[in-house]
């Protein structure tokens, strides 16, 4: 996608330091988007920084309301955020009953409030100027139960459900809102997933990777470069009547 086929200027993505973050970062900045990332980790956020000169790094935690407003103080020193992609998130697994309080509220923090208050700041600014779009990175977890991760799957939902509330919100003003549920995606949360399900089963790295691949049912994990296409297509003028929708992104394991 070409930068002149963009209609915004100024995105947001957070977890922007690794991974799918990285990815959509490049993606868009490779597409003339000016892009401020954000994470907590500062040496993370200034690599991604140095791989494109549109790439702006910013450390906040999404779960704090102040910190995110400080951010978005920032960043607009730039221009107006045009898109938001709350992308942030992280994971951890117990049977439910095992789940510690401290646990699933840690969870819910960051992949649900932290998906909220991402997206909150931008609202009324894209509204105003009848144009924006806004793009949330669940999981198929947010559109099917996974055993071993209750509050992660609930969280995930959240946002599903967070997403479809927005777009019936601004769904007259121009903004779009949709969601991106990927699979089991190849990169470092992958990875501890794999460990964990070593250190608790016995099983070897080979075997837990294949057990994780074969939910998919094209066999393969799901690559980040994959998902932020399917975010810059999102943000172009083709998808201008894309709104309120979940794009699995699974080889068909869910739709």
């Amino acid at each position: 996608m070409s930068a002149a086929t963009m209609t915004t200027r100024h995105a947001l993505v957070t977890g922007g330091g690794s991974g799918v973050g990285r990815a959509i970062a490049l993606a868009l900045a490779g597409a003339g988007i000016d892009v401020t990332i954000c994470g907590r980790r500062e040496a993370a956020l200034a690599e991604v920084a140095r791989e494109g000169d549109r790439i702006f790094g910013i450390a906040a935690d999404v779960t704090n309301e102040a910190a995110m407003a400080s951010l978005y103080s920032q960043a607009e020193a730039r221009g107006p955020i045009d898109i938001v992609v709350a992308n942030a998130g992280m994971s951890g697994s117990a049977p439910a009953q095992r789940t510690s309080l401290a646990d699933w509220q840690r969870t819910l923090d960051v992949n649900l409030t932290g998906a909220f208050l991402t997206v909150k700041p931008a609202l009324a600014g894209m509204v105003a100027r009848k144009s924006g779009r806004i793009i949330f990175v669940a999981s198929t977890a947010g559109l099917k139960g996974y055993p071993y991760v209750a509050a992660y799957v609930a969280a995930k939902h959240g946002v599903v459900g967070l997403m479809r509330a927005l777009a019936v919100e601004t769904v007259k003003s121009g903004v779009t809102v949709n969601a991106v549920c990927p699979g089991f995606v190849e990169t470092e949360m992958l990875e501890e997933s794999i460990q964990r399900i070593v250190e608790k089963t016995g099983r070897t790295v080979e075997e837990a990777r294949t057990s994780l691949a074969s939910t998919n049912p094209q066999g393969r994990f799901i690559q980040p470069e994959e998902i932020a296409a399917a975010v810059l297509w999102l943000c172009g003028d083709a998808a201008h009547s894309i709104t309120g929708q979940t794009i699995s992104i699974s080889g068909g394991e869910t739709w």
